[in-house]
């Protein structure tokens, strides 16, 4: 009896430690597979492809930021684009056109500044003056501003910043700027195009009694710039048949 009981527990204590062990097994071979996976390099993932991919997003995103910082010269890529890489019926550009328009831009932005701050600044920065003073110098440096800035507008606003024409049309459509640095569409007759007659500078035409400016060494369509150009006598001899 006694030698079934020990042979008995024997069994047992051989059986645990047998069911401990293939536990332990078990588990260090789930662990080591996990590890592994965990530790597999991704073959589609490859670090120098997607480097050589961010370098060259960044080299062809970088100019174009440069260049937006700049006074161009010539078209921007805005508007309605053809495959050529120009406007839809756009035969001219002005060369300066945007450098025109960033120069309206600051000096209304300082006309602005003037008229709105200069009062408050005179008036504060020198209690011990005359009133009469005070509203004197804030008047001179209002007028200055404004003056300026209507003298440029005067100056500019003849330029032509683009031109739509299609051959065998009677009119073509320009847009010009308006004082506030806005663009403004017009149409014109060929009909209506006279000489300026007049002694104000960068003048081409004269239309509908506004002056219009081209830049005749930009201006690649020479039939164009020919009916944009018209000679007085011409003109003259015109009506001497009529």
């Amino acid at each position: 009896m006694a030698r079934a009981a020990a042979l008995l527990h024997l069994l047992r204590s051989q059986s645990h430690r047998h069911v401990s062990k293939t536990t332990s097994l078990a588990y260090h071979c789930f662990r080591s597979s996990i590890c592994q996976r965990a530790f597999i390099p991704n073959p589609t993932f490859n670090t120098s492809s997607h480097l050589a991919v961010f370098q060259k997003r960044w080299a062809s995103q970088s100019p174009t930021t440069e260049e937006d910082d700049k006074i161009s010269i010539g078209p921007q890529n805005g508007g309605q684009l053809e495959e050529g890489g120009k406007e839809t019926g756009v035969v001219y550009y002005g060369p300066i056109s945007n450098t025109i328009k960033k120069v309206k831009l600051l000096s209304l932005s300082t006309c602005c500044l003037s008229v709105s701050l200069g009062p408050v600044i005179t008036f504060m920065t020198s209690p011990d003056m005359n009133v009469i003073m005070k509203g004197a110098v804030a008047s001179t440096v209002i007028f200055l501003s404004a003056s300026t800035t209507a003298a440029l507008h005067w100056f500019v606003s003849p330029y032509i910043h683009k031109l739509r024409w299609q051959p065998g049309s009677d009119s073509f459509e320009v847009e010009m700027l308006s004082w506030l640095a806005t663009s403004i569409p017009k149409t014109v007759k060929f009909s209506d195009i006279r000489p300026p007659e007049t002694n104000r500078p960068f003048v081409t035409f004269k239309a509908n009694g506004n002056f219009y400016f081209v830049d005749a060494e930009h201006c690649h369509n020479k039939a164009l710039l020919a009916r944009l150009t018209p000679q007085k006598g011409s003109h003259e001899s015109a009506f001497k048949n009529l």
